[in-house]
């Protein structure tokens, strides 16, 4: 991927998910903010990008991180938020199993709590193995975890799906997990 599309998707990823304050910009309840705003207040502080690099980076992302709104004018993160929004997702059926990767490192406290949201909105699952591999692979040797979704589902817990693939739900309990040989 273009090394200029991947610096601005991180940059979003802060400014629309984490850190909207640190440019100035505030998200709406459903975190939306004026695309205009966004790339004001991006120039203001030093990182200027066009219009047509911001649609490049949606259109573009392999992660769908981002989506503009039907009438173009908004942009927000489609998940991943640490900044208190209110994004409404309408609950839906799971596969049978989910995916979720991390690190061994990390094992210790999800043999113990589960998968927390740590520090997001909810947690974040995987309808592929290859996917979760990458997403553990980001912070060392990657372990990817199954998750008996159908089974949670059963026992009234909820999932999401967002805009982007990703399944969402707020905990899963260690009873519901299984490591994967890779």
């Amino acid at each position: 991927m273009d090394e200029n599309v991947v610096k601005i998707s991180k940059f979003l990823s802060l400014v629309l998910r984490h850190q909207p304050d640190k440019i100035g910009i505030t998200l709406e309840d459903n975190g939306w903010v004026c695309v205009g705003d966004l790339l004001k207040a991006s120039e203001d502080n030093g990182f200027s990008i066009s219009k047509e690099e911001l649609e490049r980076v949606v259109l573009t992302s392999d992660k769908k991180r981002f989506s503009f709104s039907e009438s173009g004018e908004k942009i927000r993160a489609n998940q991943g938020h640490s900044v208190d929004v209110k994004i409404e997702f309408s609950e839906t059926v799971p596969p049978h199993i989910l995916f979720h990767g991390t690190v061994p490192k990390a094992l210790d406290g999800i043999r113990s709590k589960g998968i927390l949201q740590m520090g997001r909105q909810y947690v974040h699952l995987s309808d592929s193995i290859d996917n979760a591999k990458v997403v553990g692979s980001r912070r060392g040797k990657p372990i990817v975890l199954a998750v008996n979704a159908e089974k949670m589902v059963c026992n009234g817990h909820k999932f999401y799906l967002s805009n982007n693939g990703v399944w969402l739900t707020k905990i899963v309990p260690y009873k519901y997990l299984d490591e994967c040989d890779l």
